[in-house]
């Protein structure tokens, strides 16, 4: 296990219970892994709304794990990026 930012375990261990989660549930170096190659290879802000979104897609079952989902957000992040011009303000 990588060392995780100061407080971010202590975060979810307090708030995963108050959303019916347990906290061992949610995965956590996984989410900072993708949300960051989202935030690098998209915009910054797009991080926080595809973890929603893949929250919306486990929940409905259009995803059947985390896992799945996140090869599935890298493989979008890929294409969105060989679709899109490279450089200075081409995000």
């Amino acid at each position: 296990m990588t060392q995780l930012p100061e407080g971010l375990a202590e975060w979810v261990d307090a708030v995963a219970p108050e959303l019916g989660i347990a906290p061992d549930d949610v995965p956590i170096e996984m989410l900072l892994a993708m949300t960051g190659q989202v935030a690098h290879g998209v915009v910054r802000p797009a991080a926080p709304v595809t973890a929603f979104v893949l929250g919306l897609a486990l929940g409905r079952g259009s995803v059947t794990s985390s896992a799945e989902g996140e090869a599935l957000i890298r493989k979008a992040v890929a294409q969105w990026q060989a679709e899109r011009p490279a450089g200075p303000g081409a995000r």
